[in-house]
């Protein structure tokens, strides 16, 4: 128990002293890329699934009787 006790006072000490934390502006700026990036990759994966789909039903068409 006496090791878990120094690991919390240790975690506890370099969370406060040793990290630095971002400041507001930049996590706002920081998630508004991360935004910006997610809905740009979900387009490009959308714009895939439609063609890949309209591909299928093309190549579909030509077998069916």
């Amino acid at each position: 128990m006496n090791k878990f006790t120094v690991f919390v006072k240790e975690s506890y000490k370099e969370m406060m002293e040793k990290v630095s934390w971002p400041k507001w502006e930049q996590l706002q700026q920081s998630t508004m890329i991360v935004l910006g990036a997610t809905l740009f990759i979900t387009a490009i994966v959308a714009l895939m699934d439609f063609v890949a789909n309209g591909s299928m039903k093309f190549i579909y068409s030509l077998f069916k009787g």
